[in-house]
């Protein structure tokens, strides 16, 4: 059954169009509340502690009067930091584990609409039945770190016969035409976060972002080989960074301040980041043909949704 319910009346975002927890700090506050007041739906991911979900809800919020989203890993989860997104943020997302009714509570509990992302139908009917508001029904087109075995458009379809939830697609979605097709075909929102590496109000490595300007779909690939910190966890990244990290001598890739970062580690590479840039993980989705320049994130929310 079709969802009968707007993502986007029920969270109170004005478009269609919701930012992926982009990994590590490349997602900044700065980006989550440009996304937001465009209209869309900002989300910070994955932080670490109840103090850091206040520091960066609290950044975002100074930026935007509009809802503002947190997402989680489940490998890396907190439960106090949970608590405290639950009640700093509008929304609470969880991602990379079955779906827990107990989390789902605690998002509920204090507030915050619940949902996660699935890599499945039946996935999606879990969480559903966990209590989430909405499912993500990701495809394998994604970048970063993949839940799922299928394409985008078969995902989607079977999540909607088996779910009642709104749901929103994910996967390889970079253009207008795209999100048209989706939205068309019963998705309540979208997902986007290739496109939002290259925002201005990231904080992606330019070497990175370079490399994403140049890149086509072919260039990525879905691997497990940027392992270290987060093994036997499937991701799509440029294919070129795979070959550039099997080149280096030694077991590390560079340094972010004093902090050493392994090589094949699943950090990707931040502003601060200092060595071997195209040898770590350049997370891009099959979406990265439409990143060509770096655009402020308002543009790229306009660009997408030109068509609604």
């Amino acid at each position: 059954m079709a969802a009968t319910r707007s993502f986007t009346d029920l969270v109170g975002c004005r478009l269609p169009i919701q930012l992926a927890s982009l990994g590590g700090p490349i997602g900044t506050p700065a980006l989550a509340a440009a996304v937001s007041e465009a209209g869309g739906l900002g989300t910070i991911a994955n932080p670490s502690s109840a103090a850091e979900v206040e520091e960066r809800v609290n950044s975002a919020r100074a930026l935007t009067t509009q809802p503002v989203g947190v997402g989680f890993l489940i490998p890396f989860v907190d439960r106090q930091a949970v608590e405290a997104a639950a009640s700093a943020a509008d929304v609470v997302e969880f991602f990379y584990g079955d779906p827990d009714p107990d989390l789902v509570g605690v998002a509920r509990a204090g507030g915050a609409i619940a949902g996660w992302q699935t890599g499945s139908a039946a996935e999606a009917r879990a969480a559903a039945t966990a209590g989430c508001d909405f499912v993500v029904a990701q495809g394998i087109e994604a970048g970063g770190h993949v839940r799922g075995t299928q394409p985008l458009d078969q995902v989607l379809a079977e999540t909607l016969a088996e779910v009642e939830v709104p749901v929103v697609a994910a996967g390889g979605i970079g253009t207008a035409e795209r999100v048209d097709a989706l939205l068309g075909a019963g998705a309540a929102a979208v997902r986007v976060g290739t496109r939002f590496v290259a925002a201005s109000e990231a904080d992606a490595h330019p070497a990175y972002v370079e490399k994403l300007i140049a890149s086509s779909q072919q260039d990525t690939v879905l691997t497990e080989s940027f392992a270290t910190g987060w093994p036997d966890a499937p991701h799509r990244v440029l294919r070129l960074a795979i070959e550039a990290a099997e080149r280096l001598d030694g077991p590390l890739a560079g340094t972010i301040g004093e902090r050493e970062i392994p090589r094949f580690a699943a950090l990707p590479p931040t502003r601060e980041v200092r060595g071997e840039i195209t040898a770590m993980a350049l997370y891009a989705g099959e979406s990265v043909d439409a990143v060509t320049r770096v655009q402020p994130a308002a543009e790229i929310v306009a660009e997408l949704t030109a068509n609604i």
